[in-house]
């Protein structure tokens, strides 16, 4: 046996890496001989090496430093039962004796041509469908993770070729670029490569104005960045990697993928909620259930008006009014961003549009959905189809005038309304995530089917939960790839920690999704929040309130703003005095006041508490060894 490199704790405890004549290299990076994805850890950390008749550590520059018997060291000779700490990793140097360093004649002679090219190993072949965050995040963790063990192609149709590269459609192109602030949770982002990181963070591009919270890690706090930049970072990254990543601007076939002779061993899935691919394959993925998302067997769907805004508040203002009441919820980036307004049934019903020639109304705006910018008369037309939003034009409009009471409340002047949108929320419960899609024949591989992002999981009216649950998604999905390929097809049991992590993810995720659908009363009786909205509404809407009911409201939202204020203080520097809050309530009308506080605050206890770690799945993971009963790949 020659000299090893033993995990001796952490998640790599128990595999053993032996060291030839080639250097032994750890590090995040994929390339590396010992990949280590966990702790503070550098791309390119240490390596050992065979000098004259023994074996040397050398710390390659890292940012943490490398240990041996606890003391920080830059080389050190290696002598059997050193041990070795690299972040959380800590390895142990196993050597029978000294003689056996000296007399393993196998570290002396090269590498046999055998042995080289079982090292390089067949290429995992990956198509991913969908070029969205998780999509391209997905391809750019596995390209760091498997370096050229892996050939990535991506397809979607919102992308055109210029050039030498690959960019978005433009609006004129029918692509509306979605501008939308989301909260990216640093559950999530740490473990994203390092030079997606470094890309993302630059500058000004990002703001942190929520608290630290459970998915938040040694303590970096949650950060907001627009979804079309974190777009364009990772498009531009997968740009700069044509040796691994091949870019498709093309709408993905998976007709013509399927009858194809020459597959790829893994057909991730990133296409939306709205998947052509997963439709496709049905009898695979199975039929979603929208029963156990259902009161009184009716299935619970919530309408979201978007308006791209400018507040004037500051964070902790915005925060705090967020949190306090469940009809608007403000996502922005220093102030610019998305008021998100929860809609009634009978609100739901005015959002669409009309054709200023034809006089005919059309539901683009509800159905695709649309965005509708200002045009040069103020109305708000949509680029892709030319009609006018209905209820912004219509004198009168109960819709209109209840947006504009959002508006003040988050201190936005009408004049710094620049668009509006709509999407739809609703949850199913999907069987599976993961599939056989198509057996190995003699010809081609066995293809495995996987469901990431908004494929498998509910749009989250918190902006940037579905992304979250995404990458979350991602991680595990590249983490599984990377530890289970040895060039033989996949089986089901290679996945088994991909899919809990998936069914954790949709637990968590759509338990916190349904809470924020749904309320119970004293009586432990649910029912739909845009419900008892509409309730308020149709209480209040049209009536004078009495002086004394208007200050009874006031006065109740004051205390709930007190207690949310308390808690969230010792996280959130800058809170608002009572005197400020109520000056500010005191702008807003009877019957606005009286819905926000009819709403009910954010169920943050509910939807608070532990999060999904994907690490606690793969932390005892072993890489797969070749098992005889188990045909190789197709070439």
């Amino acid at each position: 046996m020659p000299p090893r490199l033993v995990g001796h704790q952490g998640s790599l405890a128990g595999q053993q890496f032996p060291i030839g004549a080639t250097p032994l290299t750890l590090g995040r990076n994929g390339d590396n001989s010992v990949v280590i994805t966990v702790g503070n850890v550098s791309r390119f950390h240490a390596e050992v090496r065979r000098e004259r008749h023994g074996f040397i550590l050398y710390d390659s520059g890292s940012s943490n430093g490398t240990r041996v018997n606890g003391t920080l060291v830059t080389s050190h000779e290696l002598q059997p039962g050193d041990l070795i700490e690299i972040g959380t990793e800590t390895f142990r140097f196993e050597a029978a004796d000294a003689m056996e360093t000296i007399l393993d004649l196998s570290v002396l002679g090269p590498v046999t041509p055998s042995e080289a090219t079982l090292a390089e190993g067949p290429v995992l072949n990956v198509t991913v469908t969908g070029g969205g965050p998780v999509g391209l995040s997905f391809a750019l963790l596995l390209e760091s993770l498997m370096g050229p063990r892996v050939a990535i192609t991506v397809y979607d149709g919102r992308w055109v070729r210029d050039g030498t590269k690959v960019v978005w459609k433009s609006e004129g192109q029918g692509n509306v670029r979605r501008q939308q602030v989301v909260t990216v949770q640093s559950r999530q982002y740490l473990n994203l490569p390092e030079e997606v990181q470094a890309r993302l963070f630059r500058g000004d591009a990002y703001s942190e104005m929520w608290p630290v919270g459970p998915d938040s890690l040694r303590g970096h706090k949650p950060r907001n960045l627009r979804i079309a930049y974190i777009e364009d970072t990772l498009l531009e990254l997968a740009n700069e990697k044509p040796e691994r990543i091949r870019l498709v601007p093309e709408v993905f076939d998976p007709a013509e993928y399927h009858g194809a002779e020459t597959r790829g061993h893994v057909l991730a899935v990133c296409e939306g909620s709205r998947s052509r691919t997963r439709e496709y394959f049905t009898d695979k993925f199975g039929n979603a259930d929208k029963s156990i998302y259902s009161l009184s067997g009716e299935h619970i769907q919530d309408v979201v008006l978007g308006l791209r805004v400018k507040s004037t508040l500051t964070d902790p203002m915005t925060v705090l009014l967020t949190v306090a009441q469940n009809r608007f919820l403000l996502n922005a980036l220093r102030g610019e961003g998305f008021l998100n307004m929860r809609l009634t049934d009978a609100e739901a019903a005015e959002v669409v549009g009309i054709d200023p020639v034809r006089h005919v109304f059309e539901e683009c705006i509800a159905s695709r959905p649309c965005v509708m910018g200002r045009d040069d008369h103020g109305d708000f037309q949509c680029s892709t189809h030319s009609t006018l939003f209905l209820p912004a034009m219509v004198r009168g409009s109960a819709l209109w005038r209840r947006v504009k009471e959002g508006l003040a409340l988050f201190g936005v002047a009408e004049r710094d309304l620049s668009a509006v949108t709509a999407f739809r929320l609703d949850m199913v419960q999907r069987p599976r995530f993961t599939t056989r899609l198509l057996p190995a024949t003699s010809t081609t591989p066995g293809t495995y089917g996987f469901l990431l992002g908004d494929a498998a999981n509910a749009i989250h009216f918190w902006p940037g939960r579905g992304l979250n649950s995404g990458l979350g998604s991602a991680i595990s999905l590249a983490r599984s790839l990377n530890g289970g390929w040895t060039g033989r097809p996949f089986r089901d049991a290679d996945f088994a920690r991909h899919e809990a992590a998936m069914s954790m993810l949709q637990y968590r995720h759509k338990s916190r999704a349904w809470n924020t659908m749904i309320t119970t009363d004293e009586n432990g009786v649910s029912r739909a929040i845009k419900e008892k909205i509409a309730q308020s509404i149709e209480e209040s809407e049209g009536k004078d309130l009495e002086k004394l009911e208007r200050d009874a409201d006031v006065d109740a939202l004051m205390e709930r703003l007190r207690g949310i204020r308390d808690r969230l203080a010792p996280r959130v520097p800058g809170m608002p005095d009572d005197a400020t809050l109520r000056n500010h309530l005191e702008t807003l009308g009877s019957s606005t006041l009286r819905t926000l506080w009819e709403s009910g605050a954010w169920d943050t206890l509910m939807v608070g508490g532990e999060e999904v770690d994907i690490d606690i799945f793969y932390q005892q993971a072993v890489p797969a060894t070749p098992d005889p009963t188990r045909a190789p790949a197709p070439s």
